[in-house]
């Protein structure tokens, strides 16, 4: 099972990332389903992945590596098992639906409805609203926790206590895992989808490390996000999260180019994925008006569709953007909407009174580094320079993104540039 052709450390490493982030979730399901032990697959499954680091640098990489990885975490458990029969203790299993039925087999690809009953687990009404999308991102995709943290704008360890509290919950209760046709996924839509949004924007825009975009990930949301539509074709969630993923994943191509950050309005728009903006349009297309967070999707939806349907970046509907970005904070509230909304109108009417609107995100959000960096972004066109300059330097300092601080590096330089003639 062992391939000994290339035991260099680098290639194992390389290959250990790549299983981690393409497999996590598939494996931790397929685990989930044959020992309904959730609170000791996540631990033996990690344990699992430590062990490929020290034995495959050594010994080769196998040549079937998520079957190693599988083999490897399901003995850990099964270890912690006996020790739990020899001590005369037994932890409670995790309930399971009628219809359920156990899965050994990790050939194939088909592990979409597996992954998709460990979503409804993660977003039983049981569990704090707080913790169910976070839960589900940490052991369906396997982000980290300081990331997720990051996207629900909370410290790193408020959210790994949160999702502690939440997994015992779920064996604690007995929340079973249940089959993803039936009525408790329709009852759970909002959340399902909600996780499916969150793990594309993990994907998205990473806050640390040297990737701007994670298209695995990402492309990891919009597959789940596929099946779900399949699953309930007539759901306007369902519609709207696809329709959103699909044009904003189109675009991933002309984000990143030779390392560095491409900006909506300088990417070439020829590297955009058009059969994919093409099904999202049409999806977005026939989108009727809702409520709650059909409604956020909805409008998202539609924002991203102007910007698709532009041939080029001067051919934007700035204005259309700005109504819509207002219609989303009208529902939401978010400080976040607040922000693109700003960059939005900013483009319509002119910086000056984007900056107006950017004030009170600021004071809802002072350590977000993008709130600074578009403060940056219009003080500069505004000519305020040195508002300008404290606004790069801050958005350096909370930035964890190589990329994105080399952008935001190159816009500080800029400023000692002279000024064009007008």
């Amino acid at each position: 099972m062992t391939s000994r052709s290339d035991p260099s450390p680098t290639c194992p490493e390389r290959t250990i990332e790549q299983v981690y982030r393409a497999e996590w979730g598939r494996l931790l399901a397929l685990l989930v389903h044959r020992t309904r032990r959730l609170d000791l697959v996540e631990d033996a499954l990690g344990e699992a992945f430590a062990r490929a680091a020290s034995r495959w640098p050594v010994e080769g990489t196998p040549a079937n590596a998520p079957a190693w990885l599988y083999t490897t975490a399901y003995r850990v458990v099964v270890g912690k098992l006996r020790a739990e029969a020899i001590a005369g203790r037994k932890a409670r299993l995790l309930a399971v639906g009628p219809d359920w039925e156990p899965t050994a087999d990790i050939g194939g690809d088909e592990l979409d409805d597996e992954r998709l009953q460990l979503i409804l687990l993660c977003c039983h009404p049981a569990l704090p609203g707080e913790a169910r999308s976070a839960l589900a991102l940490r052991l369906v995709i396997g982000t980290p926790t300081d990331e997720i943290a990051r996207l629900f704008l909370v410290p790193t360890p408020t959210m790994a206590a949160r999702l502690t509290r939440a997994k015992k919950k779920i064996v604690a209760a007995g929340i079973p895992l249940v089959s993803p046709a039936r009525v408790e996924l329709r009852s759970r839509l909002d959340e399902v989808c909600r996780t499916i949004y969150l793990a594309f924007t993990a994907g998205y825009t990473p806050g640390t490390g040297t990737d701007l975009l994670r298209t695995d990930l990402a492309g990891e949301a919009v597959r789940l996000a596929v099946v779900l539509h399949q699953l309930i074709p007539d759901a306007p969630q369902t519609r709207a999260v696809l329709a959103l993923l699909l044009l904003q994943h189109a675009r991933r191509d002309a984000r990143v180019l030779a390392g560095r950050l491409v900006t909506l309005p300088d990417q070439e728009r020829s590297r955009w994925r058009h059969d994919e903006l093409q099904a999202g349009l049409a999806l977005a297309d026939e989108l009727p008006a809702g409520s709650g967070y059909a409604e956020e999707l909805r409008l998202q939806a539609l924002i991203a569709a102007e910007h698709a349907r532009a041939p080029t970046a001067a051919d934007t509907d700035w204005a259309a953007i700005a109504d819509l970005y207002a219609l989303l904070e009208a529902v939401t509230g978010s400080p976040i909407v607040r922000l693109n909304r700003a960059v939005a109108v900013a483009e319509a009417e002119g910086p000056e009174a984007g900056l107006a609107l950017l004030a009170a995100v600021q004071e809802l959000l002072p350590a977000n580094h993008r709130v600074a960096a578009v403060r940056g972004e219009l003080a500069q066109r505004a000519g305020h320079r040195e508002v300008a300059r404290m606004s790069y330097q801050r958005a350096l300092e909370l930035c964890g993104n190589q990329v994105e601080r080399a952008f935001l590096a190159d816009r500080l330089r800029s400023l000692d540039q002279p000024t064009p003639p007008g």
